[in-house]
């Protein structure tokens, strides 16, 4: 590879790094005896420091944390000191201690919560952890937000299997996507980047909405996902884990990850992950493929090194995928000219971060982040080619510091390079020359974050950030948070702020080649440039000694410049304009989540969204955008937890199809709307010491969407058209999967 060097010598040579989010995080939560008492006075110590403190007379407390403070020592009179294991995205926990003899074992039992709101943190965040992962056979991250009723993953065509995410009812571009807090799967894996993190990888994806932290960028519109993956250097990394998987369509799986200990202070891991779609089904005898044939093979090693000030850490990936679709032979038959899909994807990633702590007390630090990504791509759809060579490299300098327990800021530099090299034909005249076309935009930019906090109730956040791009000159992102909780049972938050995204028209939706329509782009096409407003309110009521968990939320979004998907002006083109009028969404959410007995949690949730854009001068109801979404989840724990028993229903709104035109008999070409469907999952999992089986079932009521490709009986034609999808292609599939762990701490 011509640059791969260029990974070699950021990984190696450059000091960059850093240690995301170390100022202004807490841990809070409450101690009680095994007859639910409150536990006043009883001591709370990170292991190795002196930050420390004690609950109050409700036995509640309240803790400063880094990301290296992960072991909690909690001692009190007439109970024998223990030591817990926090996970490092763990904001909340409770903590019961079990009164008895002198020298009697102490029990300490921390509640689990897998989908949870984060209580302290000023912006509106959801936490997926590992077993809420686990409850949806995740395999990849398209696949992690089954039992999330905020975020949706949708088929993008009915040919490739690109997946998008769409938050507050907009495109998944419009959401910044980092991995560990480095923005990453931009351009050219905006598509398919959701098939590249494998499930078994990932310890948490945090999910904010609306305005977020200046620190990672100006790029979310409409919020961030963060995604952590394990750690070599956490308590709970295991020696080995693995995960094997097998579905009724053919596609298996095998993940294995493995840690080391080096020393008191450095740690690796390795990370493997292996996927093959083996066979091509096509149930509804459209001559097409209903799911593509993948096989991808993914690596990703990574190093820690964790000191008393200076932490450092480093990591390399590597993605080979293979991916093919399009007509196949069905019903005894052969195809002379078949219209085929193939996709060439290598990947390759890299970080370096560092940090130093100058003052523990204060947690002043300055950290530095490196990040390169090379991104080759060669895809044919037909006879149209789109071939990219995309090259990122990224780089933020921080400097945090909490001047009080009230004042805390945070402070920084940025740079980023994007080169995207294409080869592209955008018809199917197999004659015709590939255009070569090669996009260049660097940003330099800086920001500072103030956060005040008066008092526990009430917390503000204020950032402000100044890039210049060598494309669209100089702009200035504003962000603001605030957070009010009046008392332990209710939480406000409101927000405001602007985001800019440059859009890679080709990059991003070399997906829509999977049709007949031609391709227009305008050649002067403007930074897109959106304000977002957020308000939410989260209650916490006690009923019979449990908690219901009541959240509302809604946000406006409202765009200054957008670029404009076109697929209503022309039945036959999709075409990339500027927005000349108004474009804007209204999403409005409600969830409750209540555990109605021991080991039985069940959570409800309904949104309603509005999404419209102009088009020469006609105001849209969003094509392809479900009105609404309610969802129900529920699991449930034996009491051993030996057996665990989850359930998932959705259901989806219908929505407006792009403008359809006549055909010759008078007929539409595609109904005008959808209607609405519903899915439901089920699984099973049992449970042993060091391994567990799983068996369940991924839309069982086995709902499709009829004729999913328009004219699927001749792709050569002017009216084949692979991108008018809404839901589901193909039916009910069942799985069963293996895990297996051998814990280092045992």
């Amino acid at each position: 590879m011509k640059v791969l060097p260029l990974i070699i010598i950021l990984l190696y040579l450059s000091p960059f790094h850093a240690k995301a989010d170390t100022g202004n995080r807490t841990l809070s939560g409450s101690v009680t005896d095994a007859n639910g008492e409150a536990l006043p006075g009883v001591n709370l110590i990170w292991l190795g420091t002196t930050t420390g403190t004690t609950t109050n007379l409700s036995g509640a407390f309240e803790l400063k944390r880094t990301d290296r403070d992960q072991q909690l020592v909690v001692s009190c009179i007439g109970f024998t000191t223990d030591t817990l294991a926090i996970a490092p995205e763990q904001e909340y926990i409770d903590i019961i201690l079990q009164e008895g003899m002198e020298l009697q074992e102490v029990n300490v039992v921390a509640r689990k919560i897998t989908l949870q709101k984060l209580r302290n943190s000023v912006m509106n965040t959801d936490m997926i952890s590992k077993d809420e992962l686990f409850r949806a056979a995740c395999c990849n991250l398209g696949e992690s937000f089954v039992t999330n009723p905020s975020v949706d993953v949708n088929y993008s065509d009915a040919a490739t299997g690109a997946k998008q995410i769409r938050l507050l009812g907009l495109s998944g571009t419009y959401v910044q996507l980092l991995t560990e807090n480095i923005p990453n799967f931009r351009g050219a894996s905006a598509a398919y980047g959701l098939g590249y993190v494998p499930g078994p990888w990932m310890q948490s994806i945090q999910v904010s909405k609306g305005t977020s932290s200046v620190k990672n960028g100006y790029e979310a519109l409409t919020g961030q996902i963060n995604i952590e993956f394990k750690k070599p250097q956490s308590p709970e990394a295991d020696w080995v884990s693995a995960n094997l998987f097998a579905s009724t369509t053919s596609r298996y799986e095998a993940n294995a990850d493995a840690s080391v200990k080096l020393s008191d202070k450095w740690s690796t891991m390795l990370l493997a992950h292996y996927e093959n779609e083996t066979k091509t089904h096509d149930a509804n005898d459209d001559g097409f493929a209903d799911i593509p044939q993948v096989k991808q093979y993914n690596l990703f090693n990574r190093w820690a090194y964790i000191g008393d000030n200076y932490i450092f850490q480093a990591g390399i990936k590597a993605l080979d995928e293979k991916r093919t679709s399009g007509q196949v032979a069905h019903g005894g038959h052969t195809i002379s000219n078949p219209y085929l899909i193939h996709m060439n994807t290598d990947r390759y990633e890299a970080f370096v971060k560092q940090a130093y702590v100058f003052d523990k007390e204060h947690n002043t630090n300055l950290a530095l982040i490196t990040a390169a990504t090379i991104h080759e791509m060669d895809a044919s759809y037909g006879h149209k080619r789109y071939n990219v060579d995309q090259q990122n490299a990224y780089a933020s300098l921080i400097f945090e510091t909490d001047f009080t327990e009230q004042h805390t800021l945070s402070t920084g530099l940025s740079f980023n390079y994007d080169r995207y090299d294409q080869d592209y034909r955008l018809s199917n005249d197999a004659a015709e020359a590939l255009t070569r076309q090669v996009d260049k935009e660097a940003v330099t930019g800086g920001y500072a974050q103030y956060t005040y906090k008066p008092t526990d109730k009430l917390t503000l956040m204020m950032g402000l950030r100044g890039d210049y791009s060598n494309v669209y000159g100089f702009f200035v992102t504003p962000r603001a948070n605030v957070r009010y909780a009046p008392s332990d049972l209710i939480t406000l938050r409101a927000s405001a702020g602007k985001g800019y995204r440059t859009n890679h028209v080709l990059a991003e939706n070399n997906f829509l080649l999977a049709s007949s329509r031609t391709v227009r782009i305008a050649d002067d096409l403007k930074q897109e440039e959106a304000w977002n407003y957020g308000a939410s309110i989260a209650t916490y009521i006690p009923i019979a000694g449990k908690t219901l968990n009541l959240n509302a939320e809604y946000y406006y979004t409202d765009f200054v410049h957008q670029v404009v998907v076109d697929m209503d002006s022309n039945p036959h083109e999709v075409a990339f304009t500027n927005l000349d009028g108004r474009s804007f969404s209204h999403v409005f959410q409600v969830e409750a989540t209540y555990p109605f007995f021991e080991g039985f949690s069940l959570m409800a949730a309904w949104r309603m969204t509005k999404v419209k854009n102009e088009i020469n001068g006609i105001l849209y109801e969003k094509s392809l955008t479900g009105k609404y979404k309610g969802l129900i989840t529920a699991s449930y724990k034996t009491p051993l937890n030996k057996w665990q028993f989850d359930v998932t229903w959705q259901q989806n709104g219908g929505g407006r199809m792009p403008t359809p035109y006549r055909l010759a008999d008078g007929a539409l070409s595609w109904s005008e709307r959808y209607g609405s469907f519903a899915q439901l999952s089920m699984q099973v999992t049992r449970n042993f010491r060091h391994w567990s089986v799983y068996v369940g079932g991924e839309n069982l009521t086995n709902f499709k969407q009829e004729n999913p490709i328009v004219g699927a009986d001749n792709p050569w034609g002017d009216t084949f058209d692979a991108t008018m999808v809404w839901g589901p292609m193909h039916g009910a599939k069942g799985y069963i999967g293996i895990r297996f762990n051998w814990p280092r701490n045992e």
